[in-house]
């Protein structure tokens, strides 16, 4: 088709070119010469404009083809996620096993715990602060619902007290994460509420009850 096109371009010039080229005869042989290459030029022009067209369209043609080719189909995507990060189920059943093991070991933190701050029923949230190496008390424990459930019951088995304040609970489940110390804004609600506590310990001879008080400046 490209040999076809060029060759009608070919001969649509020299066809134009005839009465020039007929009467070349009456001219001078310069004149012939300047006939002739004025016939070539034109000619060449031409030629190399149907290259540089046929050259565009091959690119754009080779283009297309190739981003075609990249191109996948649902199934060939899900297929190529599978290959590259696993089974999702298989992904799903890792990250429930790993929460229920980060679950269970928050559990082991609780009576471990100073003071259970609670919603009463929605949140409840365990905190545990040793002046000696805490600069700031420490949530060691935290869940909604049945977690906040099994963190007041095993909190209750072990003597940890139980403190109503669904203001501070929400805020510290909120804002906290366990394993990092709360921040300065709640200072001052939480160390009213270890000071309460700890008083009430100290009176009933309990011996998990710190040696030092909270902060005083908090």
């Amino acid at each position: 088709m490209k040999l076809a096109i060029i060759g009608l371009v070919a001969y649509i010039t020299i066809r134009g070119a005839m009465p020039d080229i007929a009467s070349m005869s009456q001219n001078t042989p310069a004149q012939g010469a300047k006939i002739m290459a004025d016939i070539a030029l034109r000619l060449g022009f031409r030629t190399c404009a149907v290259f540089a067209f046929f050259a565009g369209f091959d690119y754009w043609f080779q283009r297309w083809q190739y981003l075609k080719g990249l191109r996948m189909t649902h199934q060939e995507r899900k297929e190529e996620l599978r290959q590259t990060e696993g089974d999702p189920i298989l992904r799903a059943r890792m990250r429930s096993v790993q929460m229920e093991i980060a679950r269970k070991r928050m559990m082991t933190a609780v009576p471990k715990s100073d003071v259970v701050i609670t919603n009463p029923t929605h949140y409840a949230v365990a905190l545990r602060y040793d002046p000696e190496r805490d600069p700031a008390p420490v949530v060691v424990a935290k869940g909604q619902n049945y977690v906040a459930w099994k963190i007041r019951e095993i909190a209750e088995k072990a003597g940890i007290p139980l403190v109503e304040n669904p203001p501070l609970a929400r805020a510290l489940y909120k804002q906290v994460d366990v394993g990092r110390q709360i921040p300065a804004s709640l200072f001052r609600a939480v160390a009213q509420v270890l000071a309460t506590i700890w008083k009430l310990a100290e009176k009933r001879g309990r011996n998990w009850v710190q040696r030092k008080a909270p902060v005083a400046a908090v």
